[in-house]
């Protein structure tokens, strides 16, 4: 039943994941993956806020596979944030990679952190 729980949730993010970078990049219409930045720091908070949930309140099993192995795991994407900053750095706007780094990065930690500190005002 987990592995069903991990392909559901895992199927939801990935769409999710699409449906919003394209929605992202259509809106923004710059080379920077404003899209894949947007799903990271989402993932980032649903995905602090579960460990919170986890530490604080007892989060059941199901729900961990469902949403935080799965949803999250196909929300969030390392792989094509690393793609999108070698591509910029490739295309000679190199600013844009390091931006990217750095606000994938401290946005990431800031809104994992956010949700980390949801959960614990909720179950604490």
């Amino acid at each position: 039943m987990t592995l069903v729980l991990v392909a559901l949730g895992g199927a939801a993010g990935s769409v999710l994941r699409y449906l919003t970078d394209r929605r992202v990049q259509a809106w923004r219409d710059s080379p920077f993956p404003f899209g894949t930045l947007t799903v990271n720091i989402a993932g980032s908070f649903v995905l602090g806020f579960l460990s919170g949930w986890a530490l604080y309140g007892g989060l059941p099993s199901p729900v961990r596979s469902l949403v935080a192995v799965g949803f999250c795991g196909g929300l969030t994407t390392f792989s094509t944030f690393g793609y999108e900053t070698v591509r910029l750095f490739l295309e000679k706007t190199r600013l844009y990679a390091v931006l990217n780094v750095v606000a994938t990065v401290l946005a990431g930690l800031l809104s994992g952190g956010l949700g980390l500190l949801l959960a614990a005002a909720l179950w604490s």
